[in-house]
């Protein structure tokens, strides 16, 4: 498959989404279920969602719930509360304060209009730094890893545990992990989920959060990126919007995960280097 094609393929899998969305508002709208309606792997659903639209899933419920809402508002006498209800607001409060930052007005105020007017028009795309994207054969990781739970900025803390134990055990320290299992803008910040790990060679002594954990060998297109973590999620957009839809690859069904080169105790942040993995199908 060429690579229009294969951006053809991207944005009509995406296209089935968004109308089964429209079609299901009040059903199943699960990652898991949207997921398979795009025949994409639910480890990167959100992000390859996000690029490609501009929004999260649950902007787009939102979206075309509110929309739904102002089709309610012209057409019938409903009641707002019955109307806020059915957009998914548990108070006309709350739903009268997203369908005014949508619509500009509240949704009484649109209804005396009684036309169907427009939203305001969504930001356009962040512009991206320019990779190159590399696809070669990862070896596989063996780590000793803390599970991170909340700010993925945060996750220096549970590196600082994990390294505390190597220390207390005597275990070289060679190359550090983070695997990531969600998008940090499309998942509450108290519910994103991440490991911390060290990769080790040797038995990992018994403890209570601290386990094994493992980085498969697999195919993977990686980026690498110089400057501050906080700057990282510059290198997911390439990878997500500006390459992978163009690529003719798929995203394999394991989390994305990056490898520190060096030290963030002894490196400023602009000559921070991290590779960033995104798993590929196909064959090493």
């Amino acid at each position: 498959m060429t690579k229009p094609e294969t951006r053809m393929d991207y944005g009509r899998r995406i296209a089935r989404v968004t109308d089964h969305i429209a079609e299901n508002l009040d059903g199943n709208l699960t990652v898991e279920r949207l997921s398979e309606v795009a025949f994409f792997s639910p480890f990167h659903f959100h992000r390859i969602y996000r690029e490609a639209t501009g929004e999260t899933l649950a902007d787009t419920v939102r979206r075309l719930r509110l929309h739904r809402a102002a089709v309610e508002l012209t057409r019938k006498e409903a009641p707002l509360e019955r109307i806020a209800k059915h957009a998914g607001y548990g108070t006309l409060a709350a739903f009268s304060r997203a369908f005014a930052a949508d619509y500009g007005v509240p949704p009484g105020a649109y209804r005396l209009r009684g036309k169907l007017l427009p939203p305001n028009p969504k930001k356009p795309h962040a512009m991206t730094a320019n990779y190159r994207v590399e696809i070669a054969p990862f070896g596989g990781a063996r780590l000793a890893s803390i599970e991170h739970r909340g700010d993925y900025q945060n996750i220096g803390n549970s590196f600082a545990k994990v390294q505390i134990f190597f220390a207390a055990h005597k275990l070289p320290i060679s190359r550090s992990f983070g695997i990531y299992f969600d998008d940090p803008e499309s998942i509450p910040e108290k519910e994103l989920r991440a490991e911390a790990g060290l990769l080790t060679g040797a038995k990992i002594p018994p403890h209570d959060r601290i386990l094994e954990v493992k980085i498969p060998e697999m195919l993977c297109a990686s980026v690498l990126h110089k400057g501050p973590y906080a700057e990282l999620e510059r290198a997911y957009r390439h990878l997500f919007r500006d390459w992978l839809p163009a690529s003719g690859y798929e995203a394999a069904d394991f989390s994305c995960f990056e490898e520190y080169l060096n030290d963030p105790r002894e490196t400023p942040p602009s000559e921070l280097l991290t590779r960033v993995h995104l798993p590929l199908k196909g064959d090493l």
